[in-house]
């Protein structure tokens, strides 16, 4: 059985790690479940409903939620028509760009039942408008994954981000997402550049550059790079940093 929480705030359960970070800050008591990747508040107490693809649909209806807060891409059609069948309003976002994501946010919050704009979001909107527009952009490659080797191409919002610090993704043409290339021709793409987030894979100074010889490689923060909430504020300087910081360390090495 649905219904409000004490503060009359609808109960909220959540399938999006980035989403539930954002309601959870905002406003406090509306989130009744997460996915088990939901890491964001470290403190968050709720119930636990499985991952992005393959939540427990029964543990979700059994929670009584108000609403559910979805993604297009992290989570599966045929799992959100399953709880809409049992009477649940599911809401989903679809965020490829950093306008976007900023534009679903205050979709999701208020639906969530903010009164107010959060000052993060604002923060958010102001960080990424105040940017300048790349002079010189670099040419690069972002892995997402190796054993295969995948990387970020057409249309992503993490592409969006990079663009926007400078990043000229070298695959942001190709006819798929996330396409799988050999590592044998992502040498020979010869990029100025390789971007290594820690998250889905989790690449490290010691799992990820050895492949790719004497490239500078940039080890970035996932969660700045593809989390769309609070940590908006913060990416730009965040990210720059590091995109500075590869190539940097690449030309002191003996």
């Amino acid at each position: 059985m649905t219904g409000r929480t004490s503060t009359g705030v609808p109960r909220v359960v959540s399938l999006v790690p980035s989403l539930t970070e954002a309601v959870a800050v905002t406003v406090p008591g509306a989130l009744a479940g997460a996915t088990d990747w939901c890491s964001h508040p470290p403190d968050l107490d709720v119930v636990r409903v499985g991952g992005t693809k393959n939540p427990r649909v029964e543990r979700i209806v059994g929670i009584g939620p108000d609403l559910v807060v979805a993604n297009e891409e992290e989570n599966r059609g045929p799992d959100l028509d399953a709880l809409r069948a049992a009477g649940i309003e599911v809401l989903v976002t679809e965020v490829r760009d950093v306008p976007a994501a900023l534009r679903e946010l205050d979709r999701v919050l208020t639906a969530c039942g903010a009164r107010t704009r959060p000052r993060w979001l604002d923060e958010a909107e102001s960080a990424w408008a105040g940017l300048p527009d790349p002079e010189h952009p670099t040419a690069a490659i972002v892995p997402i994954w190796r054993r295969p080797w995948m990387v970020l191409g057409r249309d992503t919002f993490a592409g969006d981000v990079l663009a926007r610090l400078g990043v000229d993704n070298v695959y942001a043409g190709h006819e798929d997402r996330y396409p799988r290339i050999p590592l044998a021709e992502l040498r020979a793409a010869a990029p100025e550049l390789v971007v290594l987030p820690d998250e889905p894979y989790r690449f490290t100074a010691d799992d990820g550059p050895e492949a790719f010889g004497d490239v500078p490689c940039a080890l970035v923060d996932g969660r700045h790079l593809t989390w769309y909430g609070p940590s908006l504020a913060r990416a730009p300087g965040v990210l720059g940093g590091a995109l500075r910081a590869g190539p940097a360390q690449a030309r002191r090495r003996p």
